[in-house]
């Protein structure tokens, strides 16, 4: 309760000090402390004068947004609520609302994270009378996309390898964040390999490393086959006709079945190449995920095609012997 040097002593409620309801007063306020307040009543009806420290704040805090409004100044606070259709932060117990469309310069369903946070933000509706102060902190946000942007493009080329967040995952690909623009890893440039989904790979938040394989204006396209691991460098000598290989039944064709030997090198077993014996369909002696071993009849290093022979590698029947002479 203050002392005002008035017939009667001066009191502000909790609710006229602050608008916080959890705060313990006595830890904010000590006896004897120098204070300004407004008055709000001179008798309250108890012979008390009513005061209020937070109308007086509020008063000074409008000061600042109206000359923040007017010099367009960028203001910190921190997110006091968080409503329906925005976000509430007190500057000198001014409040300013800051509609969810000004929130960033993207959708957000889900506002609940900015909770406590402290934010950047301009004024950009200053009415005070209708008690109406609008903040917009999507402005900053979309400026300094644009200037990460611009020093990101003037820093890399086609070719360059790039560290970046993965952002977003979708069944046809991975969106990276590079620091100032997203990067499309699509699916077809995720391994030398097949991937079968990008959602079994890749997790939102991981680091990943990738190189740039075109830019097209503001479009990134990412690619993580780097040529020291192209399993084809080597093909020539590895695969060569006549060599005796493993691997896993992949996938089959009414034609034949193709063989992984290892990501990003499949071979094609042709149906008349299974077995000596006459095999209809490859479903009917193979199945996916089998290993088998077959050789190697021909090599297509330009096409990247090879194609394997199980029946080769079956050993020629017996010759038949010679009559034995009377």
């Amino acid at each position: 309760m203050p002392w005002i040097m008035y017939k009667a002593d001066g009191i502000i409620p909790r609710s006229e000090y602050t608008n916080e309801s959890n705060v313990d007063l006595r830890t904010l306020v000590q006896v004897g402390e120098e204070m300004e307040a407004k008055v709000l009543k001179v008798n309250d009806g108890e012979g008390q004068v009513a005061l209020s420290y937070k109308r007086l704040a509020a008063d000074r805090g409008n000061k600042k947004l109206e000359e923040a409004f007017e010099n367009k100044e960028v203001l910190t606070a921190k997110v006091a609520q968080v409503l329906d259709g925005g976000l509430s932060v007190i500057v000198d117990e001014a409040r300013i609302f800051i509609p969810a469309s000004l929130v960033s310069d993207v959708y957000e369903k889900d506002l609940s994270k900015y909770a406590g946070q402290e934010i950047e933000f301009v004024i950009t509706e200053f009415n005070p009378k209708r008690r109406r102060v609008i903040g917009d902190r999507k402005q900053l946000v979309a400026a300094k996309k644009a200037e990460l942007q611009k020093a990101l493009f003037e820093k890399i080329a086609v070719g360059q390898v790039v560290e970046g967040t993965v952002k977003n995952v979708t069944d046809f690909g991975a969106f990276i964040d590079l620091g100032g623009a997203d990067g499309l890893l699509h699916i077809s440039e995720m391994s030398w390999g097949r991937v079968e989904s990008p959602k079994k790979v890749f997790k939102v938040g991981e680091k990943v490393t990738a190189l740039i394989k075109d830019i097209n204006g503001e479009k990134i396209a990412l690619s993580m086959k780097f040529a020291e691991t192209n399993p084809w460098a080597n093909a020539t000598e590895k695969y060569a006709v006549g060599n005796v290989v493993s691997g896993k039944v992949a996938r089959m064709t009414d034609f034949g079945a193709f063989v992984e030997l290892e990501a990003g090198v499949d071979a094609l077993l042709h149906v008349s190449q299974i077995s000596k014996e006459h095999v209809a369909k490859p479903a009917d002696v193979l199945t996916i995920g089998q290993e088998i071993t077959a050789k190697i009849v021909d090599f297509n290093e330009e096409g990247k095609k090879i194609s394997l022979s199980v029946k080769a590698m079956e050993a020629p029947a017996a010759a038949e012997e010679a009559p034995v002479e009377e």
